[in-house]
């Protein structure tokens, strides 16, 4: 037991190595990951003898659970709304139409069986968040047209269709489904997988934000066990798990809620670990020696399913709605093939069902060929397209971006001789640019307004410009455009909520702290204070 302990560390660590060498050679991270995997197993250096498939099968569903939640919960909403459409009909007619057409070209042209020629068609249909987000992150791709959130919503939404597709043609060659069956099984799969998801995120909400836990950090647990409720609770009523947790993570995530900074920290490097595990088991579990048996195969179906069937489906899907061509051709390019496929040809190879080829090999090479060929080559098409927006922020489409204000807080007790005593916060005279933020009143927070009157032994919080990074509570910024409501009031004439005020405006790139007569005007960013 030691010594597995031991090489599971070393391994851990190696990967982390690898996400520095990998960045500096310009080799995609994960593709580090299933080459380390391959020196590990049976045909490499160390040759670690494991071909469980039963075990890894396991283990690859529960990372990819964190996988889905994250793809919703780093995805902003708000960014994402605009090509929320087109993204929607990718991860979902984008998905059947490249499972479709890539297994009637495995019939047609390969001559495999029908069903295992749709069986790859569906396991390799849906393209990979994780290998999408890291990329457009680490290359810093910032993109025209609002292309990275349609990639990133896309890639993180999609894979729920692709696994209920494999589930689907599993049933059919196992010979354990009807016709009455399957339609049952696609309908209780998306309604039970949507409803779970929303239930269970509107709770965990609602419980975070009115409960406070005793010990710092149990909130990140909290959430960490409703994403497997999200999951189980929709797998248990037969609902599609992964579609649960994928919803129960964009709604959770697109919530404002205490510690949100801490809960995405958490989730990112879960989430990292989560992609070594999968992509370093992918690697070891494969036989590099059984490669030229699958080669040819592989290799037509990589090629077709990369210049054939993805673009076909994009076109199809975005022509409609008067795309560019250069970012329809970007869009293609960039449907990279990763982990939910790994788990999903794992899940076929565990399975009753009768196959003549060797599914997972294929798929093993297939993702390998997308990651190092497709990932390696998306800056160099992006810029090759004319599709580099200098204009833009990609890290501004993830919820945990957030751009720097340079606002302080200053705690201020009012002892019993204070001058400001039952004085009405209108009437006090404060230094300019100096606001008062936050009473803090026995266990009471107060937020204040012109009216509200301060008492002995309040503990007040003022904001003021600085250059620190250190706030208090929950800021939000909302970013103000040309159809927005507020565009012209004063703030003291917009309702904002309960326990929410804008502590700080940024107005043609000059940060300013507001007071009631500000007038908020187009492209303003106001940061909003909420508990």
């Amino acid at each position: 037991m030691p010594e597995i302990i031991l090489i599971l560390a070393v391994i851990i660590l190696i990967c982390l190595s690898l996400n520095k060498v990998s960045s500096k050679l310009g080799m995609p991270m994960l593709l580090a990951f299933i080459i380390l995997g391959m020196l590990f197993g049976s045909d490499g250096l160390l040759k670690i003898q494991f071909d469980n498939y039963a075990l890894s099968e396991q283990i690859c569903s529960f990372a990819l659970i964190f996988i889905m939640f994250y793809g919703g919960f780093g995805t902003n909403w708000n960014t994402a709304k605009p090509v929320v459409v087109e993204s929607v009909l990718l991860s979902t007619l984008g998905v059947i139409l490249t499972a479709a057409t890539t297994g009637l070209f495995s019939y047609f042209i390969l001559n495999f069986d029908f069903l295992e020629s749709m069986l790859i068609g569906a396991v390799i249909s849906s393209t990979d968040a994780a290998s999408v987000f890291s990329i457009l992150r680490s290359k810093q791709l910032n993109l025209k047209n609002n292309t990275a959130s349609m990639l990133e919503m896309e890639s993180g939404s999609n894979d729920p269709c692709s696994y209920m597709l494999t589930v689907i043609i599993l049933s059919v060659m196992s010979g354990q489904s009807s016709g009455g069956q399957l339609a049952y099984m696609i309908f209780s799969q998306i309604l039970y997988g949507v409803i779970c998801g929303v239930v269970v995120a509107l709770l965990s909400n609602f419980i975070l934000s009115k409960v406070k836990f005793a010990t710092d950090g149990f909130d990140t647990i909290f959430v960490f066990s409703m994403v497997l409720v999200s999951y189980a609770g929709a797998a248990v009523i037969g609902g599609n798990g992964y579609l649960s947790t994928y919803i129960a993570g964009i709604i959770l995530g697109n919530k404002s809620s205490y510690n949100k900074k801490a809960l995405v920290h958490f989730f990112d490097g879960i989430t990292g670990l989560m992609q070594m595990l999968i992509f370093f088991l992918l690697g070891l579990l494969s036989f590099p020696s059984q490669l030229p048996q699958i080669l040819l195969s592989a290799l037509a179906i990589a090629l077709f399913l990369t210049f054939v069937s993805r673009p076909l489906s994009v076109f199809t899907i975005l022509t409609p709605f008067k795309c560019p061509v250069n970012q329809q051709l970007l869009v293609s390019w960039a449907g990279l093939r990763g982990a939910a496929s790994i788990v999903f040809a794992i899940v076929a190879t565990v399975s009753p069902a009768y196959m003549k080829h060797d599914v997972f090999h294929i798929v093993f090479f297939i993702v390998l060929f997308s990651i190092s060929i497709q990932g390696s080559l998306i800056s160099f098409m992006a810029k090759k397209l004319h599709m580099i927006d200098n204009n833009s922020n990609v890290m501004k489409t993830f919820n945990d971006y957030s751009e720097e204000m340079p606002v302080q807080f200053v705690q201020l007790s009012i002892a019993e001789n204070h001058p400001w005593i039952n004085c009405k916060i209108q009437d006090i005279s404060l230094l300019p640019e100096l606001l008062l933020v936050l009473i803090l009143r026995g266990k009471e927070q107060v937020i204040p307004n012109g009216d509200t009157s301060i008492l002995a032994g309040d503990v007040i919080v003022l904001s003021a410009l600085s250059m620190e990074d250190e706030v208090i509570g929950c800021l939000t910024e909302v970013v103000v455009d040309k159809d927005n409501a507020w565009l012209g009031k004063s703030l003291s004439e917009i309702t904002f909520g309960a326990n929410k005020l804008v502590v700080v405006v940024k107005h043609n790139d000059q940060f300013m702290i507001p007071n009631g007569s500000t007038v908020v005007e187009e492209n303003d960013i106001l940061v909003i204070s909420q508990l």
